[in-house]
């Protein structure tokens, strides 16, 4: 069962909370306005605006403020410059971020204040914070799915473990972590999209590192493997559908056709495993994305075995 997409919302709280470290954010005003929502994923410097020019203003952006925007709102007179932020202000930007630990001119703070604008202020230079701020960006806007399966990290190779209820998924991914791979979740499986290119897995907060066997309950499996054991994050490579024997119309016995499955419109490859009693499924999926990383370097073995078939008929029949 695929669950519905996510629209990400993003406030300026949230930004804040997540990588206030990583931008070295101080909060110097404006506090009420944690709760205003970033709209767009990328930063803008509104220095056009600041000078009275508003078309084309990315106003749904974050907004940074360097040493030339400073130095300009000082150089006009106090009644001047407060007209100057109140107009911006009244575009209704999410938050002011000053760039080099600049101290903002007190009527920036004093305006922010009594429009609930978020003021912060970073010792990173004024392209390092765009650039490290775009990225931070990027990551809370990136589209997310969740998807109803087992997420497992075999040799680098991020296998997504899907099947009905009951089927042996968990069965199945606990046995390759007795292998030595490595858990990235449980269940349910969180995706996000990084730039339409690729797909990252992880697991929800409350169950991360955690499995549901049936007749055990839930177990740590850090805690009985070790730290070995689990992956906070892996990209998605591959997905493995385990399916009842009588239910897969029709079985691929050399495997040439590549089957795919889509997930926030990036297609990954899929294959679908036929379960039956006495089929040892981790083996199983362990091979399947084994092949699969031969694949990805070029080393396609049904087609080598289709060709070589090819050449020993073409002989035959001389």
């Amino acid at each position: 069962m695929k669950k519905k997409n996510s629209v990400p919302n993003v406030t300026v709280g949230q930004l804040y909370t997540n990588h206030a470290s990583q931008l070295q954010l101080k909060l110097l005003a404006g506090a009420g306005g944690l709760q205003r929502r970033i709209s767009e994923g990328a930063v803008n410097r509104p220095g056009l605006a600041l000078a009275g020019f508003y078309r084309s203003f990315a106003f749904q952006r974050v907004q940074v403020i360097g040493s030339g925007e400073t130095q300009y709102l000082k150089s006009l007179p106090e009644a001047v410059s407060r007209q100057r932020l109140r107009e911006l202000f009244k575009h209704k930007i999410p938050c002011l971020i000053f760039a080099r630990n600049i101290n903002p001119p007190r009527i920036v703070l004093e305006e922010a204040e009594e429009q609930d604008i978020a003021v912060f202020k970073s010792p990173l230079t004024t392209m390092r914070l765009i650039n490290t701020a775009t990225i931070c960006l990027e990551l809370d806007f990136a589209p997310t799915a969740s998807e109803h399966g087992s997420m497992i990290d075999i040799l680098g190779i991020g296998v997504l473990v899907r099947g009905a209820s009951g089927i042996g998924k968990s069965e199945c991914v606990l046995s390759l972590v007795e292998r030595g791979h490595s858990l990235v979740s449980d269940d349910v499986t969180k995706i996000r999209s990084l730039e339409g290119r690729e797909l990252i897995g992880t697991s929800s907060d409350l169950s991360r590192f955690h499995m549901e066997v049936r007749g055990l309950g839930i177990i740590n499996i850090a805690s009985i493997y070790g730290v070995r054991s689990i992956r906070f994050e892996k990209r998605l490579d591959m997905v493995v559908t385990l399916q009842d024997w009588h239910e897969v119309p029709e079985i691929d016995r050399i495997g040439l056709e590549q089957d795919y499955y889509e997930i926030l419109q990036i297609r990954i490859p899929h294959v679908t495993i036929p379960v039956r009693q006495g089929r040892n499924l981790a083996n199983l999926v362990e091979v399947a994305a084994l092949d699969q990383k031969l694949k990805a370097m070029g080393q396609n073995s049904a087609v080598e075995f289709n060709e070589r078939l090819l050449k020993a008929i073409a002989n035959r029949d001389k």
